[in-house]
């Protein structure tokens, strides 16, 4: 368990700064082979500027991240499984949807189309390279493929609804609501896409811990949720199920998702705790709130009248309550008043144990042997 109080002041931090400071071959692990180089110890091991040999897996230190690993692998599925007639029939319906279900549809669809391949990215191109701790890039492995996944989800979609896919997949470059959320993520991590980039000083470590702000808590931790609600309040009633359970799917895989960056977060707090001053911890607070209020916009956009049982007013007020807690999870004072969860059935679309679809059409069972445990 990692310890989410206040990081206290590491006595070794001083005295081993400056050994803490890997070659770009040495943090990527494909250098030179040190023949003389001693056997990993825990102890050496890092979230970032880390002194082990980042290919030798064992020994674990942190196994919370080799168990996130372990329940991703029990999270397998695949888009495929999951039959799209019911919502191929009710979407080619004239009466089946309304004007503002479709709108809200299709925006949803252009959101999370270029979105699960942006975070890929991240993960791939930036993330894996500065994150120094072997179990924790076997779990950044995991969650590539699920990105990829998510990526063939969207594209299962639009081709069994007929979709336009010039349009839904270039929203993020030609909505304004979209492209303004893509941007913000994107200004937040552009030193990382810097090659000559390295970790290894304060201002940089900064960088990188602002980055993984950016992707998980932002990202996969506030922006998708609003998207999830959408889909799966439809599913609620009835519609576009294929749809809404496969999203019901993406959620608990970004709810790990979501989980791993926040410890990631932690412990490279706790390991570095000159790195979050006030004035970062303020940065990040501003950070999580401009973000809402993208958000915010966003849900105007996607939904301008609302439908049964949803409006961006509502929207928002969850963007509140979402935010405040991803706050917490960070040990940040909340950046707005006290709001109530105005979907507290999101919740229960997580709980892997009990729930079944929408309509009892099969288990929601697709774990590989094991079960999830989600706390």
């Amino acid at each position: 368990m990692l310890d989410w109080s206040e990081p206290k002041a590491d006595p070794a931090a001083a005295t081993t700064a400056p050994l803490l400071s890997p070659t770009a071959a040495d943090a990527t692990g494909l250098g030179e082979i040190d023949r003389g180089g001693g056997r990993v110890q825990v102890d050496d091991k890092r979230m970032i500027n880390a002194r082990a040999d980042v290919n030798q897996l064992l020994p674990l230190k942190y196994r919370w991240a080799w168990e996130k690993y372990l329940a991703g692998c029990n999270n397998h599925w695949m888009p495929t499984e999951v039959s799209m007639q019911a919502d191929i029939a009710l979407w080619k319906s004239r009466e089946g949807l309304t004007e503002d279900e479709r709108r809200m549809i299709k925006r949803n669809l252009g959101f999370f189309a270029a979105s699960e391949s942006l975070v890929a990215n991240n993960i791939v191109l930036a993330i894996y390279r500065h994150l120094t701790n072997p179990e924790c890039r076997q779990y950044l492995l995991r969650q590539a493929f699920e990105e990829a996944v998510h990526t063939h989800t969207f594209q299962y979609i639009v081709e069994s609804l007929g979709l336009d896919e010039g349009e839904l997949f270039n929203m993020y470059r030609e909505v304004p609501s979209i492209t303004d959320k893509a941007a913000w993520a994107l200004k937040h991590t552009r030193n990382l896409d810097d090659a000559d980039f390295r970790t290894g000083t304060p201002a940089a470590d900064r960088d990188f811990l602002r980055d993984l702000v950016a992707f998980y808590v932002v990202f996969e931790g506030m922006w998708f949720y609003t998207g999830f609600a959408q889909i799966l309040s439809l599913g609620r009633r009835n519609k576009m199920v294929g749809i809404a359970e496969q999203y019901q799917y993406i959620l608990r895989d970004e709810s790990l998702h979501l989980n791993f960056g926040i410890d990631v977060i932690n412990q490279i707090r706790n390991e570095n705790p000159g790195l979050w001053t006030r004035a970062f911890q303020d940065e990040v607070r501003a950070m999580i709130a401009e973000a809402a209020q993208l958000e915010a916009a966003y849900g105007r956009d996607t939904m301008p009248r609302g439908f049964l049982g949803l409006n961006a007013a509502l929207c928002e007020q969850y963007m509140h309550f979402i935010a405040n807690r991803r706050c917490a999870q960070l040990g940040l004072a909340p950046v707005f008043a006290e709001a109530e969860n105005p979907f507290p059935w999101m919740s229960e679309a997580m709980d892997l144990k009990k729930e079944k679809n929408f309509f009892e059409t099969r288990v929601i069972e697709y774990q590989n042997g094991g079960s999830l445990a989600w706390d």
